[in-house]
């Protein structure tokens, strides 16, 4: 929803996320820039650390199933297994 199609949507390495309605405030998270990091899952998912990301859309799917959907890149660069269902920690 930011920015259309604009090849400059998307942040460097495709780090980004849709966020639920509730967060995507009729569009006023557009760009909002959020700080996550994976806290715990099976198997011990989590790289550590924590990763900034960039709001470019509300999660499409009713009802969405988390409060940020991942990209599959933001996902690998905090889990090891790229389906892993991980629980995460988030900031503004």
């Amino acid at each position: 929803a930011c920015d259309g199609n604009r090849p400059g949507k998307f942040p460097p390495g495709n780090l980004f996320v849709a966020v639920i309605e509730g967060l995507w405030d009729n569009g006023a998270a557009c760009g909002r820039r959020y700080r996550i990091r994976c806290v715990s899952g099976n198997n011990r998912p989590c790289k550590g650390g924590s990763i900034d990301v960039k709001a470019v859309d509300s999660c499409s799917r009713s009802p969405c199933p988390n409060t940020l959907l991942m990209s599959n890149d933001m996902h690998f660069t905090i889990s090891r297994f790229p389906h892993a269902k991980i629980n995460i920690e988030y900031t503004e």
